[in-house]
């Protein structure tokens, strides 16, 4: 990694409660459907294959909460619910983009190194690592 783009030494003090709220799968997630248009709490279930009830609404909670997501309260019967991305959720936007698309240009590199591993291994035995 060049010296000019990661700055040693880390601040984790300051920087790991931050990145412990935007730095999951479900926010970059969410935030990356969010960035298209707002949704409906069902129509970002649907588009968000494997989340459950209960994890969807605890992430649009943590999202609001940290000022990344808006909730609006719709005038339909029943209530609906909109959620849409925030001006400093949006700033996010380009660094998940980047990281998605590092995702898709490196996945099956990962899972050829996870295979190698593992077979490596011998596929399921645990070996004590020395503390």
């Amino acid at each position: 990694m060049a010296r000019d783009v990661l700055e040693l030494p880390l601040d984790v003090t300051a920087t790991r409660p931050i990145l412990e709220h935007i730095a999951n799968k479900w926010t970059v997630l969410i935030l990356s459907v969010l960035c298209t248009q707002p949704a409906r709490f069902n129509d970002l279930k649907r588009r968000l294959d494997g989340i459950t009830h209960k994890a969807l609404s605890e992430a649009l909670k943590r999202l609001e909460r940290n000022g990344l997501v808006s909730r609006k309260v719709l005038p339909t019967q029943p209530i609906g619910v909109e959620y849409a991305i925030t001006d400093l959720g949006c700033s996010l936007r380009e660094p998940f983009a980047a990281l998605y698309n590092w995702s898709l240009a490196n996945g099956p590199a990962m899972e050829r190194a996870q295979r190698a591993y593992d077979t490596s291994r011998g596929e399921g035995e645990e070996e004590e690592e020395e503390v």
